[in-house]
């Protein structure tokens, strides 16, 4: 604390000391609700326009009242001492505070803490938001406007401003009316908007408040509900995408470390939607067979979910990556290879161009190397799979596949087959393989694709 704060704060103390203890040396004196308050006419009057007007006027009343009842010149009431200035309408607590502030600009608008007061009902209530430091405050407020202590009314309106922020919703319309009158803007401001919120029927607030105070707080609830309804809905669009995002990364961080239990737990307790954040895309491309398998043995993940703009499915995505691994369990778990995308390609088409383009033009766009016994694979696995489909629907002329390439043979197994998973050709042959690649009248071919499925089983 600096010399002239100590300096400051030991200058009201003093004249504190002289309000408390000053009626040797005071010189006018109040009546207050029957006790005596002693005063100095000299501090009075150079704090307060009020008081020096008061003391200064030849024709000056006999007694202090606020509410303008002021009484005439004709003498002091029955009953009032000589010399003794009766105020009529202003608490004795209040006029002290008053007094108190005129002294040492400064004073503590609040209750004492655990103090019993009769409008509060709570035992060993601290006072600071209940409905006796709403009545205090508004008592003082009315009050320094009156006796013209502007610097008060203003700590007063602050008090204020943070009791409503906690205090019941009856003081808050207390303070509403109170701040409409004493025309304080920002507190009247405040509390109407803490109104507006509260929730409460026209008819239950007009029994507080005058209608037109009603029809200013309904008008006011119309506008914040477009502007909170406008509001919300863009922050939360904002904070749904982030938080989906964050959840997004987390899946994806989780799949690529094969913790696909993990993903089942965000599922399950955060509310993960798999196909809105493309699980499985990802996993097809970005992770192992065995991570695609258990994904899909979640069940909450559709198989033939289109992503993007273009409505690539995952089999599609398999398709491109020309993988018989995932290929196969994608059809395993009923992928349909007649999925098209926005634009009518299937996976069956993918193959057959990247067949063709590896067969007569000696490579693949996009691949800078592919292995022909992997994109037979996936083509007679796509096609087996297509043949299968008709004839569960029982098509009475299904689509005859023409086969690019010919059968594996088993040269294919001892020498660049080798790589391809073994649970891939079982799927191969239980979807049916054998008949979507027979070559039209070629017999040999047929005996060849009965000895290769006795040879793998």
């Amino acid at each position: 604390m600096s010399s002239f704060e100590e300096s400051s704060r030991s200058l009201s103390l003093d004249y504190l000391n002289l309000l408390i203890n000053g009626q040797a040396f005071s010189d006018v004196t109040f009546s207050v609700e029957g006790r005596l308050v002693h005063a100095h006419r000299c501090i009075l009057a150079a704090r307060s326009v009020f008081f020096r007007k008061f003391f200064c006027e030849p024709d000056s009343p006999s007694g202090l009242d606020p509410v303008g009842s002021r009484m005439s010149s004709g003498g002091a009431p029955a009953g009032s001492r000589p010399g003794v200035i009766p105020v009529n309408s202003v608490g004795y607590e209040v006029f002290l505070l008053l007094l108190q502030f005129l002294y040492t600009g400064q004073v503590s608008i609040v209750p004492q803490k655990h103090e019993s007061r009769p409008d509060c009902s709570e035992r060993a209530c601290w006072h600071t938001h209940c409905t006796s430091a709403v009545d205090l405050a508004l008592d003082t407020l009315a009050a320094a406007r009156y006796f013209g202590v502007e610097q008060l009314a203003l700590l007063t309106q602050k008090q204020l401003g943070s009791i409503v922020e906690k205090a019941s919703i009856e003081d808050v319309m207390k303070v509403l009316i109170a701040s409409r009158k004493q025309e304080v803007h920002q507190l009247w401001t405040t509390c109407s908007h803490l109104v507006a919120k509260s929730g409460l029927p026209p008819d239950v607030l007009a029994k507080h408040l005058p209608i037109d105070v009603v029809a200013k707080i309904e008008e006011l609830r119309l506008k914040s509900s477009i502007a909170r309804r406008s509001l919300i809905h863009h922050h939360h669009h904002h904070l749904a995408a982030d938080l989906e995002d964050q959840k997004i990364r987390r899946m994806r961080r989780a799949l690529d470390s094969s913790d696909v239990e993990l993903v089942k737990l965000m599922v399950m307790g955060e509310g993960l939607n798999l196909d809105e954040a493309l699980a499985l895309h990802y996993a097809v491309e970005n992770c192992s067979r065995e991570v695609v398998k258990a994904l899909l043995e979640l069940g909450a993940a559709d198989v033939n979910y289109p992503a993007g703009p273009a409505g690539k499915t995952p089999l599609h995505i398999a398709a491109e990556m020309v993988s018989p691994d995932m290929v196969a369990v994608l059809l395993d778990h009923h992928a349909d290879p007649n999925v098209r995308t926005v634009d009518g390609v299937t996976p069956l088409d993918i193959l057959r161009t990247l067949t063709s383009d590896f067969l007569f033009k000696g490579a693949v766009p996009g691949l800078t190397h592919i292995e022909p016994n992997k994109l037979r694979l996936c083509l007679e696995l796509v096609q087996s799979a297509a043949m299968v489909i008709s004839r569960e629907e029982g098509c009475v002329n299904p689509p005859t596949w023409t086969a690019i390439y010919t059968p594996i043979s088993d040269e294919v197994h001892n020498s660049g087959g080798g790589s391809v998973n073994l649970d891939s050709r079982m799927v191969y042959l239980n979807l049916g393989a054998t008949d979507s690649t027979r070559m039209e009248g070629d017999d040999d071919s047929s005996s060849h694709h009965n000895s290769q499925r006795e040879a793998m089983n």
